[in-house]
């Protein structure tokens, strides 16, 4: 069961550690544009989408080898603690 702890506890960091940064620039975009539009008076939804879809496209390209790199780590842990888990 130790194994399985310990592969549960890895896969939570590693969602972690690829979400996180994708969440903040999702929200800074947000929120620079929220104060953007307060401060000019134009509320339009393309104004708030479009800003939003870049920084998580330019934070997934910039950070997207990283994050496959742990997925493909994390897999082979996967992979390898198969015979543990299964013999108990």
């Amino acid at each position: 069961m130790d194994s399985f702890d310990g592969l549960l506890r890895d896969g939570l960091i590693v969602t972690a550690v690829l979400t996180v940064p994708v969440l903040v620039a999702g929200a800074l975009a947000g929120a620079i544009v929220a104060v953007a539009q307060a401060a000019t008076q134009v509320q339009e939804q393309t104004l708030t989408t479009l800003p939003k879809l870049l920084a998580v496209g330019v934070v997934l390209a910039c950070g997207g080898r990283f994050g496959f790199g742990l997925c493909a780590q994390l897999f082979r842990e996967a992979v390898h603690a198969i015979v543990p888990l299964v013999r108990g």
